[in-house]
């Protein structure tokens, strides 16, 4: 097993329009695309953590629709940032709908927030996000554990 700095509880939020487009943000830390998301902060519940990363990131209120899944495998869930830390991330994923707000870039986290066709969505996306979307699609009841 490579080596692995830290462990961290986050939280990542889908979020479809009318058209069944997702939103995505291009990160500013790292300069790749990636679903909304982020830490658990102390005291914080998962959905407090999801609402607030949502609003933070991307100006919009939602309203969390279901569990998509709770994705722990360090295969898929190991990051390396740009300053050489290695973090495990242990993520909740949601769906969610907007119930308010105006879509814009509302913070120094993120260079850039858009709407994708789920067929189309850029190469330069963040290795974990693509599976947490396949699951979303996948119209499933249960919860993915992965």
């Amino acid at each position: 097993m490579k080596r692995m700095d830290d462990l961290k509880a986050g939280v990542a939020v889908i979020i479809l329009n009318e058209e069944n487009h997702v939103l995505l943000q291009k990160r500013s830390d790292v300069g790749l695309w990636g679903i909304p998301s982020g830490h658990i902060e102390i005291g914080e519940t998962v959905s407090e953590a999801a609402l607030r990363e949502v609003k933070e990131e991307t100006n919009l209120d939602i309203r969390i629709k279901k569990l998509i899944g709770v994705y722990s495998d360090p295969s898929s869930q190991v990051f390396t940032y740009p300053n050489g830390k290695v973090v495990h991330f242990i993520t909740t994923c949601f769906l969610a709908e907007i119930t308010g707000g105006e879509l814009r870039c509302n913070s120094s986290e993120s260079l850039e927030i858009k709407f994708f066709e789920q067929q189309k969505l850029p190469q330069d996306l963040l290795k974990m996000h693509p599976r947490w979307l396949k699951d979303a699609i996948a119209n499933r009841e249960l919860a993915f554990i992965r």
